[in-house]
């Protein structure tokens, strides 16, 4: 299945009814597996990827039957082995999808980014409803493809930004739709990120595979490389458990482990979609094999039209400036001094509301006043009109109970990360894909921002992007970036 022109182009009145969900969504025909089934029954949950952030995925799937876990390293996987005693356990989902495939309901996703699309369109494919950990995909092409895929075989989908399941973050977006801060024409995002080695190139030693390990399948549709246990001098753990992240065949960088939370609450609020101009500026030396150690990138976003309520609503253009990093250390230039930040004059309301300028957050500048988040998820936010002479919390600000409530609120207990997946599972159960505010209809649209993002990067220069068609038009070298030639037995399902 490709995706098709028509799908692929992401239309702003669509991305304002699914940001908000608007009442009159569709209604979908009851899938196969939940046909007579009782809302009240327990779900059949495969987790693909049980260690690490799949382990806290896994137990917030807990209130459902836990009936198969995979995972390609047996020891990776121990603990939830013991916590889960009567899942079946397999090492590759293809095999496990094979034999069990009839019993399961709904997979949860939380691999390496590389295998997130081809574990998920797997799932998909057999009529499984998916959660898949962010930043979704690691190309704009799989975003597409699991976005379709989702529509197509009418599947409840969520991807795993739980800062979406907030009452903050979608009072924001409330908020900035609703025109709080007037016209936005720049939005600052930073972050501490890259917190594992980048800017270095791949070892050559190849070390002895551990016994527990299925090298061949974490590898998965990235090309074969030998195993290495450990960079020197300073002996970090090469790709394992979390160190793959910043290499460019497995992972998506800073921007794919964290721009899916603190771009989330801009782009629903702003309706930033199919940004026109992306460019990057590197710190440190250029490396093939990972990203670099810093780096700021500038997208440029056209003018936006959407309809709230019984009005459309105009929004100017705007240019969306992501840092992450900073300047390499003299002493280790795989790590950096976390220097990457907005520029001074933009923070200074920031620093005196908070003492400092804190590791990540968000700033949005319109032409009646500023909102800033200081938190990776957009949960809270401060609010500075033109006549205020400081940031109010939003929970405080006078202008706030003046705008309407119009996205329903998560109802569920817990932290976000468990509302999340609650809000999944029972969108499964009342077959309901419309009630997951980060379904993929609307999650691929934020991946791609950030995927971009990652092909700016890897092609070197400015890049100008044709949404619609799937293509950098000046540069038919970012082709290999925007989709991925997979080794062979890892294709798309």
């Amino acid at each position: 299945m490709k995706p098709s022109k028509k799908s692929s182009a992401f239309n702003r009145r669509d991305f304002i009814k699914t940001t908000s969900l608007a009442v009159g969504a569709v209604a979908f025909g009851v899938p196969t597996l939940l046909r007579g089934q009782n809302l009240n029954s327990k779900l059949n949950i495969a987790a693909i990827g049980v260690g690490g952030k799949g382990a806290s995925d896994t137990n917030d799937c807990a209130t459902e039957n836990i009936f198969a876990l995979c995972d390609v390293d047996s020891t990776h996987a121990g603990k939830q082995l013991k916590k889960y005693p009567d899942a079946k356990f397999y090492s590759d989902f293809r095999i496990m999808f094979d034999e069990v495939g009839k019993s399961i309901d709904a997979v949860n996703v939380a691999t390496p980014d590389h295998v997130h699309a081809i574990a998920a369109s797997t799932a998909m494919q057999l009529g499984k409803h998916v959660y898949c950990q962010k930043p979704l995909t690691q190309t704009i092409y799989e975003a597409r493809y699991l976005k379709d895929l989702a529509r197509d075989k009418k599947l409840v989908t969520q991807m795993g930004n739980q800062g979406s399941a907030a009452d903050g973050l979608r009072r924001a977006v409330e908020c900035l739709q609703s025109g709080i801060i007037g016209q936005v024409s720049q939005v600052h995002i930073w972050t501490s990120r890259p917190i594992w080695p980048q800017a270095m190139s791949r070892p050559v030693a190849a070390d002895p595979i551990p016994g527990t390990l299925n090298w061949d399948l974490w590898i998965g549709p990235a090309a074969m490389r030998p195993f290495n246990n450990e960079i020197q001098p300073n002996k970090r753990p090469t790709y394992q458990p979390f160190n793959w992240r910043g290499w460019k065949d497995f992972g998506t960088g800073a921007l794919g482990d964290m721009a899916c939370h603190t771009v989330n609450m801009p782009f629903r609020g702003l309706n930033l979609i199919n940004p026109t101009e992306i460019e990057s500026e590197t710190f440190g030396v250029p490396n093939p094999e990972t990203y670099p150690i810093g780096s700021k990138i500038r997208f440029e976003f056209p003018a936006r039209k959407f309809s709230l309520a019984d009005k459309t609503v105009e929004q100017s253009p705007v240019t969306l400036w992501w840092y992450e990093g900073g300047q390499p250390l003299p002493e280790d230039p795989t790590k950096h001094d976390g220097s990457n930040k907005p520029p001074r004059e933009l923070t200074t309301d920031i620093e005196v509301l908070q003492g400092e300028i804190p590791g990540s957050g968000a700033l949005l500048i319109g032409d009646q006043g500023t909102i800033f988040s200081p938190d990776d998820y957009g949960t809270e936010f401060f609010i500075k009109l033109k006549d205020d002479k400081k940031f109010y919390h939003y929970t405080k600000h006078p202008a706030v109970p003046t705008i309407a409530e119009f996205i329903p609120r998560n109802p569920f207990k817990g932290g976000t990360d468990l509302r999340h997946h609650q809000e999944w599972i029972t969108a499964i159960k009342a077959n309901k894909p419309e009630d997951c505010y980060s379904r993929f209809a609307v999650a691929s649209q934020l991946a791609e921002i950030v995927l971009l993002g990652c092909v700016a990067l890897r092609a070197g220069k400015k890049i100008e992007w044709d949404a619609p068609n799937l293509r950098v038009t000046n540069g038919p070298e970012a082709e290999a970036f925007i989709k991925r030639k997979n080794r062979g037995g890892w294709s798309l399902a």
